[in-house]
């Protein structure tokens, strides 16, 4: 374990360049995540958001820092309210269904849960506390229909995260209209009561609250005015994150000091969303995939770098793992020797904007070190490699398995083992057609031998 100070550099999306990270406390980080709006099961595209920062808060927490990692849940929209309507069940059953799916997916992932999961629905006090400060500062008005808007003209700096001008911005949104609006690019903070749809009292009557102002005001609650990093698809810059940082910062909140945004997911070219339809659910994938691989793959490109879904990555992901793990086989547990060049190399990558494709290559280096050593039967060293591979690449919640886990996956070991001792028998009797009849049976249950000095080792094709 390093212990901070470190050089950590972050690319900060409100400045467009890389920063040196300074938290607002010395050795304490303050996170929020966007989370998940619970009406469907996590997506391929949410997901990797989520390992992403499974990702920073494990090397963060690595480096020394105490981090306090906050990610919610929003349990009230529009889609939330049509999904249960389509089910004729109550928004409450379809939220609690649904987020409990998501816990159970993100844990086969092998992601470490926030130390914070607030929900949207248990914070009505804090929203409308919010709300009636924006008023109060003429930043937002109650409209003709009962709505409640944000100004956007109002706050000067309005378009910040985006570095567009309002003008500019209003040319080109593609935001609904409405005439109760003062102005296009205004959005709702609280929407009025509409016959049977759940709604909340406020002083302005019954309602519930629009999605921006949510995380704005459960990130201040449980962070502060003002905390390091927030986060986020970068589907969520505008204009999600635009408007948390309006609302924020016209309360006379400095919120968030770095912003970071994950790239898309995309299946052809296009970025995958449940509202274009070509979207796989991450429950769907880990019934065909080692989570594991899945979670190689959606962390093995530059977290800012778009990411293409497709099955030849998965299989690439798959073998790109199965290198790592057939390099550790065989070899004791041992003591991790410390300040390695290994180690600085891998360190150095994390610090540049979390760089894991340099990291990566680092644990793929090392790997082929250890195979080497293996060759030369300098096992005592191999081991120690080995060692310290497993504990850099658990910092990307990698290697988290036994080699034997990995690599022969889910079979049923004992049917394998039978064969496997039955073709050993066969070899030492000189029966060579048995030997062959044997492994043609495993190699079509798709194992794949391995014939060493040690002894005979399988594994999955």
């Amino acid at each position: 374990m390093r212990i901070i100070p470190t050089m950590l550099q972050i690319y900060n999306s409100i400045t467009k360049q890389k920063e040196l990270f300074r938290p607002l406390e010395e050795g304490k980080v303050k996170l929020y995540v966007c989370g998940m709006t619970v009406y469907d099961f996590c997506h391929m595209g949410n997901a990797r958001s989520f390992v992403v920062f499974d990702m920073v808060v494990r090397y963060l927490r690595v480096i020394g820092y105490d981090v306090l990692y906050v990610r919610n849940i929003t349990d009230i929209d529009d889609k939330i309210i049509k999904r249960a309507r389509e089910n004729n069940e109550s928004f409450e059953s379809l939220t609690e269904r649904f987020t409990d799916n998501l816990h159970v997916d993100l844990q086969k992932l092998g992601l470490i849960a926030p130390d914070i999961e607030p929900k949207a629905t248990g914070h009505m006090v804090q929203i409308i506390t919010m709300i009636e400060i924006l008023i109060a500062k003429e930043h937002a008005y109650v409209a003709e229909n009962g709505d409640v808007y944000f100004d956007t003209r109002s706050f000067a700096d309005y378009g910040i995260l985006a570095q567009q001008d309002l003008d500019e911005m209003r040319s080109g949104a593609r935001v609904a209209v409405s005439d109760a609006k003062r102005d296009p690019l205004d959005f709702v903070l609280w929407k009025a009561a509409k016959e049977d749809e759940p709604s909340w009292d406020s002083p302005w009557g019954k309602g519930r609250p629009g999605w921006h102002i949510e995380c704005s005001a459960m990130s201040t609650e449980y962070l502060g005015p003002q905390f390091d990093i927030h986060g986020g698809g970068a589907d969520l810059q505008f204009p999600h994150h635009q408007n948390e940082v309006a609302q924020a910062q016209a309360c006379g909140y400095k919120f968030a000091n770095y912003w970071m945004h994950v790239g898309f997911l995309q299946i052809n070219k296009k970025k995958m969303s449940k509202s274009l339809g070509n979207f796989f659910t991450l429950r769907e994938v880990l019934k065909e995939y080692n989570p594991e691989v899945v979670h190689y793959f959606l962390l093995a490109n530059h977290y800012r770098s778009p990411l293409d879904y497709a099955k030849d990555n998965l299989d690439v992901a798959y073998r790109a793992l199965e290198r790592l793990y057939i390099a550790m086989r065989d070899l004791p547990d041992v003591h991790v020797e410390k300040d390695t060049a290994f180690e600085k190399r891998f360190y150095a990558a994390m610090d540049d904007d979390f760089n894991v494709p340099e990291a990566l290559a680092v644990l793929f280096d090392m790997a082929r070190s250890i195979n080497k050593l293996k060759a030369e039967n300098a096992l005592a060293e191999a081991a120690q490699v080995a060692a310290l591979l497993r504990q850099l690449a658990n910092i990307l919640g990698l290697l988290t398995q036994t080699p034997e886990e990995f690599l022969q996956s889910d079979e049923d070991t004992s049917a394998i083992e039978a064969l496997i001792a039955e073709r050993q028998q066969a070899r030492a009797d000189k029966n060579w057609a048995l030997a062959d009849q044997v492994r043609e049976k495993l190699d079509v249950l798709g194992v794949e031998l391995e014939d060493g000095q040690h002894g005979t080792t399988w594994r999955k094709k």
